[in-house]
């Protein structure tokens, strides 16, 4: 990670990104994020603001610490970890992050500027980000290539198929209510698969050499693991690898990118900050 350093009448000193993350409840899954994101911070010296509220937690009161967050100078990204409560407004909560601080990328104002030509968010969704990330790293070209995308979440589906749009692929997005899924997938040159269902792509759907990244996290049961299961992605990865060109795994591919994504947007922010 970068180090932002200053020079304020003539004495260096260092500028350290600050980054909140906001949960709510005591869900299994998303404590296991937020404590993954809080360690990754101390890893690379980002400031972690620590904001743990109650399941019963008003709406009215979320935004208010929203809001405090916003007004805090030493915070420069604001995590809301989903999913909220039923009887909380993601929307309005989301909606209130400033969108300087916005490190999620899931503000309606960035979310729009991606979906139009020729605007560029302040921030990117971090797993999409993470998925385009592991293509260029790995060599792979996108322009004018075939890429399917399984799954249209708000989190991932859509805006990574946004993402592929802009970096000129020929882009189709497979979905629940989509007709022979398999022969579309089939002609695929790159695969993202974020549909949430275990193991539905089988290895005979996907094109010899394809690139293949799996976003989907699903327990399965297994009896020989103490907790009783194991974690599965969306890709049958046994068969996939014999015939995908890349694949990742399931743990340990996206995971690791989505919180490298977000600590990159952090510094992002800070440096946005500092200049303005």
């Amino acid at each position: 990670m970068e180090s932002i350093f200053l020079v304020s009448h003539g004495v260096g000193f260092l500028k350290v990104p600050g980054l909140a993350v906001v949960i709510v409840g005591n869900r299994k899954d998303s404590l296991t994020y937020v404590n993954m994101k809080r360690k990754a911070c101390l890893e690379v010296g980002i400031k972690s603001f620590e904001i743990d509220l109650p399941e019963q937690v008003s709406e009215a009161e979320l935004i208010s610490k929203v809001h405090e967050l916003n007004a805090n100078p030493e915070v420069h990204g604001i995590l809301v970890q989903l999913p909220l409560p039923n009887h909380i407004n993601e929307e309005k909560v989301l909606s209130e992050i400033s969108i300087e601080k916005d490190v999620d990328g899931f503000h309606p104002l960035n979310i729009g500027k991606l979906a139009m030509k020729g605007r560029d968010p302040l921030f990117l969704p971090c797993t999409p980000k993470g998925c385009l990330e592991l293509l260029s790293r790995s060599g792979i070209s996108i322009r004018g290539k075939k890429a399917v995308v399984m799954g249209r979440s708000n989190i991932v589906g859509l805006p990574v198929s946004l993402l592929l749009l802009k970096a000129d692929a020929t882009v189709t997005i497979v979905h629940s209510r989509s007709v022979d899924p398999e022969s579309v997938i089939r002609e695929a040159d790159i695969i993202i698969a974020a549909a949430g269902q275990a193991q539905m792509i089988k290895g005979s759907w996907i094109k010899p050499g394809a690139a293949v990244i799996d976003v989907g996290t699903n327990a399965v049961d297994d009896p020989t693991k103490k907790s009783g299961y194991r974690l599965v992605g969306d890709v049958d990865f046994q068969e996939a690898c014999k015939v995908a060109g890349w694949i990742t795994p399931v743990p340990g591919g996206v995971g690791p990118m989505t919180v490298a994504m977000l600590l990159r947007n952090t510094l992002d922010g800070a440096k946005r900050a500092i200049e303005q």
